[in-house]
């Protein structure tokens, strides 16, 4: 099955893009690598009157860094990310994150933006901005606004963006050189969306110590304080039990996991509580960066 017929337009500015969509009443959409949307236009899922190529706004691909912040634009792909061609201040954890996402060949056209905007809460670049604590910046027909990423995902699918607004970066605070990280995704084989997602990032120079339960129902679950699970708890069984098969206390990774919403002795609570554990475990088992 083929799209249903559409207009298609390439502008070069935002001003042009928005200037499009805003008389449309929701009818037109906005669409960059096309990897989210393409296949639900194909299934007649969405069926859109016309379709607004961001590709050619050069202003959605600048990058800025600099010494306390990073602010990517909405253009950069998941591969650009993954091979390192943009600066991303995260000490590696973007790009490992990005070399999971789906195959090579969508990584090459999606991008950072397209899957924020696309808010499936099982994707890689949902989970990962909550964990950066990272801002969204927009721009609409009434003006620029920015948006926390607490704030961003309202729902599966479902985002804080107007129809008239374009995502035109996210911006977050570098990691400082003593950040640790860890990502642990489940999936029963590349390529798939992911069953379960613990991010964990541990930079106490910037008084940050997150943990992230992903890839739930609704937005990501965030553990501001996560240094009982990150640095240990003093409980001799629980710490030895993140690195053998003794029995152990699960009670502080287990009452996160209720706080997501996930139902108690579930498949799904089951799968999270280890995904959480494992990321845990990397933090605490090593120094550094994961790898």
């Amino acid at each position: 099955m083929k799209a249903a017929r559409h207009d298609y337009a390439k502008p070069g500015v935002c001003e042009q893009a928005i200037a499009l969509v805003a008389p449309s009443e929701g009818m037109a959409k906005f669409v960059a690598g096309s990897q989210s949307l393409g296949p639900m236009m194909n299934l007649r899922l969405a069926q859109p009157d016309m379709l607004v190529d961001l590709r050619g706004i050069a202003a959605l691909r600048a990058c800025q860094v600099d010494d306390a912040t990073v602010t990517l634009g909405a253009c950069v792909t998941h591969a650009e990310i993954e091979d390192g061609k943009v600066d991303t201040g995260t000490r590696g954890l973007m790009p490992y994150v990005a070399r999971g996402i789906a195959y090579r060949a969508v990584r090459n056209r999606g991008t950072l933006g397209g899957s924020l905007a696309h808010a499936d809460p099982a994707a890689d670049w949902i989970n990962t901005m909550c964990a950066l604590d990272a801002e969204f910046l927009l721009a609409g027909s009434n003006g620029e606004r920015v948006v926390p990423s607490r704030s961003w995902m309202l729902g599966a699918f479902t985002t804080a963006l107007e129809p008239d607004e374009i995502l035109t970066a996210v911006r977050f605070q570098r990691l400082s050189a003593a950040a640790r990280w860890s990502y642990y995704k489940f999936n029963r084989k590349p390529g798939e969306f992911a069953e379960a997602i613990a991010v964990c990032i541990d930079d106490a120079p910037r008084g940050v110590c997150r943990a992230i339960v992903g890839a739930i129902d609704g937005p990501p679950h965030v553990i501001d304080d996560a240094r009982a699970l990150l640095h240990g708890t003093g409980d001799a069984a629980l710490d030895a039990g993140l690195f053998d098969t003794r029995p152990f206390d699960t009670r502080p990774f287990d009452a996160h996991i209720a706080a997501a919403g996930i139902e108690a002795d579930s498949y799904e609570f089951q799968v999270h509580r280890v995904a959480l554990m494992r990321a845990a475990a990397i933090i605490r088992g090593r120094d550094g960066t994961t790898s």
